[in-house]
């Protein structure tokens, strides 16, 4: 039956390679395996996309073989359904793994669907015990997408409320580590120094406070910070460091939740799901559930190994798109008709 179908899918769509296979109803994970490239990349401070896309090219084998044997299943039982995530992302990374599964589909003859990114995070929550009930507001925050999206049912519709009007919510993050020399990821690094700093030392903007403007902006944030950090002349250091990153990492989260608890008011909608990578952030975790009792919104967190880049939320998104929007066992799928980003 099409529902009990296994799902085999790709992630590449930037410097983490993952594969992941799936079952029962789309839910269950077999397997998820994630080769992450963060000690290829901190010598350079960020992602260099060619040297991101080559080791995916010499990984792809390895880490395929390794979610099979972890989930016990040959190639054939494994892929009863390709997906892959066919955007957004670094172009040559997402080639990677686009190719190498579209030759898969082909030679075992099973369909594939191209999954959307951002898709694939809205659709991780379904992985938990708990899936959020419908309909929802998702916050995505992500090192290159910060967005608040009305869900109404799983597999969409899904309408795009507010999103960063320049820079994303992690692009902050990443930017003002690396002024403060904190190293490659720059958002745990601040993360991980702000749980042991206190608030108030440092006065930071808060980013378009209007009441009904669900928008963001992170740029004039990043200068404020810029600013601090010149103006200090070296002595950010120890505990000063700390709460430096404590209020920094402080007006991000409140000005997050502010405008997606705004959202779940605007629209009479209790329920709000974190999604991507920034929603690994200790900070907004915690606080997430904290307003959301206060405001009478129900919660819902993905664990952190599925809030960051991996190949279940994708394959949980394809299972999705597959019984959604097929309507014959073709086996390419075009862009999903209920998707607005381009």
């Amino acid at each position: 039956m099409k529902d009990k179908l296994r799902v085999l899918a790709f992630e590449s769509s930037c410097d983490e390679l993952s594969v992941a296979i799936i079952e029962r109803d789309g839910r269950k994970i077999l397997a998820n395996i994630v080769h992450s490239q963060i000690d290829i990349h901190a010598i350079y401070g960020g992602v260099v996309p060619e040297i991101a896309s080559r080791d995916h090219v010499r990984r792809l084998d390895a880490v395929l073989d390794k979610a099979l044997e972890v989930a016990k299943l040959n190639l054939r039982e494994a892929a009863e359904l390709i997906a892959v995530t066919r955007g957004p992302g670094l172009v040559g990374c997402l080639l990677c793994g686009l190719e190498y599964a579209k030759g898969l589909a082909v030679g075992l003859s099973v369909p594939i669907v191209g999954v959307h990114h951002l898709e694939a995070h809205i659709a991780a929550a379904d992985l938990e015990e708990e899936a959020p009930q419908t309909p929802y507001i998702a916050l995505l925050v992500s090192g290159g997408h910060t967005h608040i999206i009305k869900v109404l049912q799983r597999g969409g519709p899904y309408t795009v409320l507010g999103s960063t009007r320049d820079d994303a919510a992690g692009e902050a993050f990443d930017k003002t580590a690396k002024l403060l020399g904190l190293g490659y990821p720059g958002g745990l690094a601040i993360d991980r120094l702000a749980q042991q700093g206190q608030r108030g030392s440092f006065s930071f903007p808060q980013p378009m406070p209007g009441r009904d403007n669900l928008d963001f902006s992170f740029s004039g944030l990043k200068t404020a910070a810029r600013n601090l950090i010149r103006d200090s002349s070296g002595s950010l250091l120890d505990q000063k460091l700390a709460n430096f990153c404590a209020d920094f990492q402080g007006t991000v989260v409140d000005n997050l939740l502010r405008k997606s608890l705004r959202a779940c008011e605007m629209h009479a909608i209790p329920r709000l799901v974190l999604a991507g990578g920034v929603a690994a952030n200790s900070e907004l975790r915690s606080q997430a559930v904290k307003r959301g009792a206060e405001s009478g919104v129900r919660v819902s967190l993905p664990s952190r190994e599925l809030c960051t880049d991996n190949a279940a939320m994708v394959a949980r998104a394809g299972w999705l798109a597959y019984h959604t929007h097929a309507k014959s066992e073709e086996l390419t799928f075009s862009a999903l008709p209920n998707w607005n980003f381009s």
